[in-house]
């Protein structure tokens, strides 16, 4: 790897990202979203989540956001938000920054200690939230209130792309920041309704 591969990896490039979310990514047709909604695009992140240069650069762009307030901890709903927290902490180690990762189950387990959010963490301490896509927010919003019943205090959203369709209104709802890396209209896709 020469130092020019080292450097690009190294540091938040939104342009850089932006193109590989446009490679990998963003696929235009009719699809049905998790949130049930129709659309005629899809953004399917984990094609940049689980890319070398995607989680660095993301991982970088998330975790530079996530200092300015530094939690305890950083985590998000399985499988979705796994991979953005694994490469959050990667990072944060290497940097000697104290910050934890966790999980949060769809539901908790029947076994073993039963838990829903899992990880090195404990009641009291303060964590980010972390997602790929927000539509709805339902999926953050459902890992912030487990993180909360948990006893963190949920200091906000941090995600990779607002679909502009609702989500924020009800993060704003929840009392709960929301922060993205960039928003539909950053890709040429017009905000909905407008």
């Amino acid at each position: 790897m020469n130092s020019r591969e080292t450097d690009s990896n190294s540091t938040y490039s939104p342009d850089l990202l932006k193109q590989l979310i446009r490679e990998h990514a963003l696929r235009f047709g009719d699809f049905t979203l998790a949130s049930g909604k129709k659309g005629t695009y899809y953004l399917d992140c984990r094609q940049v989540t689980l890319h070398p240069k995607g989680a660095n650069q993301i991982g970088q762009g998330l975790l530079q956001e996530i200092r300015k307030n530094m939690p305890d901890a950083v985590g998000g709903m399985a499988i979705g938000a796994d991979p953005i927290t694994a490469a959050i902490i990667t990072l944060a180690g290497q940097q000697d920054l104290p910050l934890r990762g966790f999980m949060v189950r769809k539901e908790a387990k029947q076994h073993g200690m039963g838990r829903q959010v899992e990880g090195p963490v404990a009641p009291g301490m303060k964590c980010a939230i972390v997602e790929d896509v927000i539509t709805s927010g339902g999926s953050a919003l459902q890992a912030a209130v487990a993180a909360r019943e948990f006893g963190m205090e949920v200091v906000g959203v941090f995600a990779v792309i607002d679909r502009l369709e609702g989500g924020r209104a009800a993060f704003e709802q929840a009392n709960i920041p929301l922060f993205t890396l960039f928003d539909v209209t950053d890709f040429g896709i017009a905000k909905p309704g407008g």
